[in-house]
């Protein structure tokens, strides 16, 4: 067999067994999927090992857990990138909180019968979706902060809240108009009230419909709440920002900050999948 023939049989016979051994063997399949993203990440490495070679950057990396945690007498203390981590954390939570609050009472505006109601919910989705979340946020710091007498900390909450809020509500109201109409009749053949019928009958569905977009919301809004650094809160960005600007470790600071966002939203989905799971088989 010539060369030319080997290479025309590894081109058509090599995909084809491929395919056939992810049939007959599904592990095989995740292996290969492994074997994948390790050659990407691999790949990834190598070529920003060679720009820094290019550009002549040297890496100091034995730098960055002194920014993480230190030890001091015997004590261990956290460091600046840690204190941000612990601020970003504590944003995220409020606001998550607060725009699930406000995304399921802007949907139940836009579902009931008053006229008035559905016009504020529709007013307030078309204010928010179609302005940035910077200018929100300098319009709350600069302009209502003041008025009202709230921090920084506050205004950022209100501001991710008020902008995810206005996009959970939707993903709410259309996981609530998912739910057969053959529902809400048994519901009230049953005699329940308009309550009754959303805590017992609609929500525990609208539920498991609902729940995988608003994970990805959530994801996006841990994402966003790196722009309340542009307020002065000293946030995961802001503290890294903070130590760029005194020590000039610019990639080793960005890219620990940007694993840090990574696990958390990887630790964010994979709980929203043990949470799906849950209401799936209750």
């Amino acid at each position: 067999m010539s060369t030319a023939d080997r290479c025309a049989w590894r081109l058509e016979i090599g995909p084809a067994l491929l395919v056939y051994m992810k049939k007959r063997r599904p592990g095989f399949a995740r292996y290969v999927d492994v074997a994948k993203f390790i050659l990407v990440l691999a790949a990834c490495g190598y070529l920003i090992f060679r720009g820094s070679e290019q550009l002549g950057y040297n890496w100091h990396w034995q730098s960055i857990p002194g920014y993480l945690f230190t030890v001091h007498e015997g004590h261990l203390q956290i460091g600046p990138i840690t204190a941000g981590l612990l601020i970003t954390l504590e944003i995220t939570f409020f606001s998550l909180l607060l725009s699930a609050l406000v995304g399921f009472a802007v949907a139940l505006l836009r579902l009931s019968g008053s006229f008035v109601g559905r016009l504020l919910a529709m007013i307030y989705l078309e204010t928010i979706r179609n302005t940035p979340l910077l200018v929100q946020i300098f319009f709350l710091y600069f302009v209502m902060a003041p008025i009202l007498d709230i921090g920084r900390f506050a205004t950022a909450v209100l501001a991710l809240s008020f902008f995810e809020g206005a996009y959970a509500s939707e993903i709410i109201r259309s996981g609530i108009v998912a739910v057969p109409v053959g529902q809400w009749e048994a519901s009230h053949a049953l005699g329940l009230n308009r309550f009754d019928t959303y805590r017992a009958v609609i929500i525990p569905q609208a539920i498991r419909r609902i729940l995988p977009p608003l994970t990805s919301q959530a994801v996006s809004l841990l994402k966003d709440s790196a722009l309340v650094s542009t307020i002065a809160v000293y946030d995961l960005t802001m503290e890294g920002r903070t130590i760029i600007a005194e020590t000039f470790l610019t990639f080793e600071v960005w890219f620990t900050v940007a694993a840090i966002y990574l696990v958390l939203a990887l630790v964010m989905s994979f709980a929203a999948d043990q949470a799906k799971s849950y209401f799936q088989t209750a």
